[in-house]
C-alpha cells in the first residue's frame, strides 16, 4: 500500500501567493475540463506545459492552479503526456479523472503515465451508476489498496460553493458536499503506484443508437456536421438585412472623423478595404456566424453528440490520414479558421499538421461561406451552393490523403468509447462559446486590423490592380476570362474578397457560364488561406511550414480548378 502524505491546511490567498499546481489528466471524453470548470468557477487560458510540445488549458483559484492536459489517446498522444508529466514537480499534485463507466480499465492503461507522482483520482459519471452502494464499497477498498483518495461525482453538478455574497470561496465546502470532497483529496494526495490489484468490476455501456449503425452513422454525423455551417449562414444572412443599416450609421461618424486625418491614414481607414470600410462587415456576418457556430458545437460537445460523431467518423477518417476528432476540428473552421488551428493543439503530432491543412484548404470560414452565397445569389445561380459544397469536400479530401504522412494512415490506433446522451448544460455551453469567442477576438481580430491596413495600402500603391493585370492572362488556364484575377488576387488577402466578382452591377460575373461561376469561386477560396489564417499558423507552428503549406494547397487548388473547368466543358459543353 502507498502512503499518504498531508498538505498543509488551507490559507488565504494573501499569506499563500504561489499557487499549488494540479495537473489534470484523464482519457477523452471522461468530464475533465467540465470538471474543472466546475471546481473553479474559472475561464480557461491555453499554453504549452513547462517548455513541452503539450498544449494545456489553465483554470485558477486563490489557491490552487489546475492545468488541464489534453485528453490521452492511446498509441497516439501517450509519449506526449508522458512528457509533460515528466515536468511535474515531485510534491506537485495529479488529479487523475476515470468514469465511473470504464474505471478498470482507465486505471490499468493511465496508472503506469503517473507513477510515483502525489495525487488522487475523481470518478465521473457517477450518476449513472444505479448500484451505488456496493460500487462506493468497491471504491473505497480500490482506495486502500492504491494508496490514493478516491471521489465519485457527477461532474455536471459539481458547484464551488459561494461566499461574500456571490464570490466563489476557495476554502468554501463541506467534506460531505462533492467539491468538498475534492479539496479533502487535494489537501491529503497519496502516490500512484503503476497498476491497482484491487477491480471495481463495474463496466456500463451506454446505449447504442443510430450513430453505431454501420451505415447511418457516418451519414447522420456528416449531416450534423453540416447544420453549424448551414444554420450559421442563414442565421448571418437573415440578421445582416437587419444590422447593416445599424451597424453602418454607427461606423459614419467614425468615417468622417478618419476622413479629415492627414491623407496616409485617412485611406488606410476609409479605403474601401480600410478598417473603418470592412469593419462593418466584421460585425455583420462574422461575429454573429461565428457565434452561432460556436454555441451549436458547444451544444454537440456538451451532450456527448460530438464524441458520438468521432467515434463514426474514426473508421472512414484514418483511410486519409485523419481521425474522426480531426474532421470536427476542420468543420470548426467554419466559424473561423483561427480558432479551429488552435485547437488542433491536442491532435496527434502524426495529424496535426495535416488537419491544419485541411482547415487552410476545405473549411470556408464565416467571410468566405456568406460571401460564396452573396454571389450566387446576385447571379440567380443560388443552386450552385449543392455543386460547390461537394467540389470543397471531395477535392479536400483528395487533397488530405495525398499529403498526410504515410504513419497516419497506418496508425492503429482505434476510438470506440461511447460517451451517454444528455441533456446540454446551459453554462457549460457558454463556457464553450466564451472559449470559442476568446480565440476569435483576441487572435483573429488584431490580425484581422492589421491586414485591413496591408490591402488598404496594396490598392493604394496600385498592387492589387497590377496584381490582377499580371495575372488575368493566367485565367484561360480556367476558361475564366482576364477580369476574373482581380477577385482570385483580393479573396487570397481576404476571402469576402470572393464578393467583388458582384461589383459593378455584376458586370464580370453576368457573362459567366454556371461552370464558370463555381471554378472562380472555388479557385478564389481555396488558393492561397487569408493572411489572418496564415500568420496563425505561422504562430502556431512555424513561419517556415506555413510558406510551404502555402505553396502546396496552391499547387493543389491549381490542379483542381483547371479539372473543375475542363470537366465540365466537357460534360456540358
Amino acid at each position: 500500500m502507498t502512503e499518504r502524505r498531508e498538505r498543509p491546511a488551507d490559507t488565504p490567498a494573501a499569506e499563500d501567493a504561489d499557487r499549488e499546481t494540479i495537473v489534470v489528466v484523464g482519457k477523452e471524453s471522461v468530464g475533465k475540463s467540465e470538471l474543472v470548470s466546475s471546481l473553479t468557477g474559472d475561464r480557461p487560458t491555453s499554453g504549452n506545459f513547462r517548455g513541452t510540445t503539450t498544449r494545456s488549458e489553465r483554470y485558477t483559484t486563490d489557491r490552487y492552479e489546475f492545468v488541464d492536459t489534453p485528453g490521452i489517446v492511446l498509441d497516439a498522444d501517450t509519449e506526449g503526456t508522458r512528457d509533460a508529466l515528466a515536468q511535474v514537480d515531485e510534491d506537485e499534485t495529479v488529479l487523475l479523472v476515470v468514469p465511473a463507466t470504464d474505471i478498470d480499465d482507465d486505471l490499468d492503461a493511465l496508472l503506469p503515465l503517473v507513477e510515483s507522482h502525489l495525487g488522487a483520482v475523481v470518478v465521473t459519471f457517477w450518476d449513472k451508476v444505479e448500484e451505488r452502494t456496493e460500487t462506493r464499497r468497491a471504491l473505497e477498498e480500490l482506495s486502500a489498496d492504491i494508496g490514493v483518495p478516491v471521489v465519485p461525482v457527477d461532474a455536471r453538478t459539481v458547484e464551488r460553493p459561494m461566499v461574500d455574497g456571490g464570490t466563489p470561496g476557495a476554502r468554501a465546502g463541506t467534506s460531505t458536499d462533492a467539491y468538498g470532497k475534492i479539496m479533502d483529496a487535494l489537501a491529503q494526495p497519496g502516490i500512484f503506484p503503476d497498476t491497482a490489484r484491487k477491480r471495481v468490476g463495474r463496466r456500463i455501456e451506454p446505449p447504442k443508437t443510430v450513430f453505431e449503425w454501420p451505415i447511418a452513422g457516418p451519414l447522420v454525423s456528416l449531416l450534423l456536421l453540416l447544420v453549424p455551417a448551414g444554420a450559421a449562414v442563414w442565421f448571418a444572412n437573415t440578421l445582416a438585412s437587419e444590422l447593416d443599416p445599424i451597424v453602418g450609421a454607427a461606423f459614419e461618424p467614425l468615417v468622417a472623423a478618419a476622413e479629415r486625418l492627414p491623407e496616409p491614414l485617412a485611406v488606410l481607414l476609409t479605403n474601401e478595404y480600410g478598417l473603418l470600410s470592412m469593419g462593418p462587415f466584421l460585425f455583420v456576418w462574422a461575429g454573429p456566424t461565428m457565434l452561432l457556430f460556436a454555441v451549436i458545437l458547444g451544444v454537440y460537445k456538451n451532450t456527448g453528440v460530438v464524441t458520438r460523431m468521432t467515434v463514426a467518423l474514426h473508421p472512414t477518417m484514418r483511410r486519409i490520414g485523419l481521425s474522426g476528432r480531426d474532421l470536427i476540428r476542420v468543420v470548426m473552421g467554419f466559424g473561423c479558421n483561427v480558432p479551429a488551428v488552435v485547437n488542433t493543439r491536442s491532435c496527434s503530432d502524426c495529424t496535426r499538421c495535416t488537419t491544419i491543412s485541411a482547415i487552410s484548404f476545405g473549411s470556408a470560414c464565416s467571410y468566405q461561406f456568406p460571401a460564396t452565397l452573396a454571389v450566387f445569389a446576385a447571379v440567380g445561380m443560388g443552386w450552385l451552393v449543392g455543386p460547390y459544397l461537394l467540389a470543397l469536400a471531395v477535392t479536400t479530401f483528395i487533397y488530405v490523403g495525398l499529403i498526410a504522412p504515410a504513419e497516419a494512415r497506418e496508425s492503429t490506433t482505434v476510438i470506440d468509447r461511447r460517451t451517454f446522451l444528455q441533456w446540454p448544460d446551459p453554462k457549460a455551453v457558454a463556457r464553450e462559446a466564451w472559449s470559442a469567442l476568446r480565440e476569435f477576438f483576441m487572435k483573429a481580430l488584431p490580425v484581422f486590423v492589421v491586414i485591413t491596413f496591408v490591402a488598404a495600402a496594396l490598392d493604394r500603391l496600385g498592387v492589387i490592380d497590377a496584381l490582377g493585370s499580371v495575372l488575368g492572362p493566367a485565367m484561360s488556364l480556367f476558361n475564366l476570362p482576364a477580369d476574373a484575377a482581380l477577385t482570385v488576387v483580393l479573396a487570397s488577402i481576404r476571402k469576402d474578397g470572393i464578393a467583388l466578382l458582384t461589383a459593378d452591377g455584376a458586370s464580370t460575373a453576368a457573362t459567366l457560364s454556371p461552370v464558370q461561376v463555381l471554378v472562380v469561386v472555388y479557385l478564389a477560396g481555396v488558393l492561397l488561406p487569408c493572411l489572418v489564417t496564415a500568420f496563425t499558423v505561422a504562430r502556431e507552428v512555424s513561419p517556415q511550414w506555413a510558406l510551404t503549406m502555402m505553396l502546396r494547397q496552391a499547387v493543389a487548388a491549381i490542379g483542381f480548378a483547371a479539372v473543375i473547368a475542363w470537366g465540365g466543358v466537357v460534360v456540358f459543353g
